[in-house]
């Protein structure tokens, strides 16, 4: 049978584009359909315009540490509309390299919402179009849980868009764009509260860095409230937010952030009309290529709801096309040793196990550990330290593990995740000689384990 279209994509967020891009490349015929963005949900209402609020946050800490190295500054206002308003012309130019980067490859771009009508159809528009393979990546969705006046509380695609910075914030969950959205709004003057249900944020990251996390955002005077909830949120007449904690403390607020997870995007999408299955989760299902229970769809990024990060969904869509049009050049993505950064204030980056996990896989470990203030900050009066941490095999001398918090941690960890996954031991490090004077050096100079 001939079809219209060798392989028709919904949804153009990063796995998306660069799935049709190479396919295009390699000779296919491609359609990508998007209602939205382009970009997907990092470009536009994650990671990109969080890192540059992040960006914004953090001056508030250069003004204050710039006296202890002379310089004398007048007050210091901040305006929220203003960059909000950069941030927004910032985003609309990646939009428009986005839609360069489809057309130019070759790529027919259809803006609307696409459904699926059968194993080979997809409608959108009113026009129906076929094609040999249909590939779902349409992402996720911000969810906040079902309780009275949810309504009033915001996820993280409207903090994107508000009006004006609220002066009392709820950020309600554990984590990481929980933390990174407590840093975002106390960093830039609101009076901020991060509320989380279990004992400590940060679940499945290595012990050592959630806990200096913590300390670090309580010395720099954020709220943290374990275990503690939301049950109700009612609206006052002044326009405050009332939240009704399930203890019955009951706690006031301009704005209650809901960052509590996310939902794989299937709405009106039609997979009822294909073999296509969801996991107990409500992730589409898929094989380690990425093939779903109809043999013609496949999925991949957030929808499959294994690694949510960016860089893995544009991996998976590259494995995608090269097996499909190139399969000379098909390589399987490598989950292992993903590096990761939680851009809190200050920053965590991290790769491989935690100690944690090394332990529950059977290793005997060795762990290293550093905690020291940055030289930066020898002149100012921010008490400010840094943790830097290797979990070691002890039997293989392997390096298992990498963690750090402090200032550019993943611009550091991205670095040493090159020598992690090249299977570096703990000798290879020893054996580096450091920049000097860095915060990096100190992890080629920790020679004495703390722990085992």
């Amino acid at each position: 049978m001939a079809y219209d279209f060798d392989l028709y994509v919904i949804g153009a967020g990063s796995g998306g584009v660069r799935a049709a891009r190479f396919a295009a490349g390699f000779g296919a015929k491609v359609a990508v359909a998007e209602s939205r963005y382009l970009g997907g949900t990092c470009v536009n209402v994650g990671c990109v315009p969080k890192k540059l609020l992040v960006y914004g946050a953090h001056f508030a800490e250069d003004f204050e540490q710039a006296s202890g190295f002379g310089w004398s500054l007048g007050e210091a206002n901040f305006d929220w509309a203003t960059l909000i308003a950069n941030k927004d012309r910032e985003i609309n130019r990646l939009n428009g390299i986005y839609r360069n980067l489809l057309v130019n490859s070759g790529v027919t771009l259809h803006e609307g919402h696409a459904r699926v009508v059968d194993p080979h159809q997809v409608e959108i528009n009113g026009e129906r179009f076929t094609a040999k393979h249909i590939l779902i990546a349409t992402g996720g969705w911000p969810q906040i849980p079902e309780i009275p006046g949810r309504e009033h509380a915001i996820g993280s695609n409207e903090a994107f868009f508000l009006k004006e910075l609220p002066k009392r914030v709820l950020v309600v969950g554990g984590g990481y764009i929980a933390v990174e959205f407590a840093g975002i709004f106390h960093g830039l003057g609101a009076q901020t509260t991060l509320l989380y249900r279990g004992d400590l944020f940060l679940r499945g990251f290595d012990g050592s860095v959630r806990t200096h996390l913590k300390e670090e955002l309580t010395k720099r005077g954020l709220d943290l409230q374990f275990n503690a909830d939301i049950e109700r949120i009612d609206k006052q007449a002044d326009g405050s937010l009332k939240a009704t904690l399930k203890d019955g403390r009951v706690l006031e607020a301009d704005c209650v952030f809901y960052a509590t997870g996310r939902r794989p995007m299937l709405d009106n999408l039609g997979l009822e009309n294909t073999g296509v299955k969801l996991d107990k989760r409500g992730f589409v299902e898929v094989d380690d290529l990425y093939q779903t229970a109809e043999s013609s769809i496949l999925a991949i990024g957030d929808v499959i709801g294994r690694v949510q990060l960016t860089p893995v969904a544009l991996a998976e869509g590259m494995a995608v096309a090269r097996r499909l049009f190139k399969p000379e050049q098909y390589r399987p993505v490598d989950y292992a040793m993903i590096p990761t950064a939680v851009f809190s204030l200050p920053n965590i980056g991290t790769v491989g196990l935690s100690e944690e996990e090394a332990k529950e896989k059977g290793h005997k470990v060795q762990i290293f550990e550093s905690r020291f203030r940055p030289m930066k900050l020898t002149l100012t009066e921010c008490q400010e330290k840094t943790l830097m941490k290797l979990v070691v095999d002890a039997d293989t001398d392997k390096v298992l593990g990498c963690h750090m918090v402090g200032p550019d941690a993943g611009e550091i960890v991205q670095g040493l995740a090159i020598a992690l996954k090249a299977g570096a031991t703990k000798q290879h490090f020893d054996e580096t000689i450091g920049v000097h004077p860095t915060a990096a050096e100190e992890f080629v100079t920790m020679r004495t384990p703390v722990a085992g």
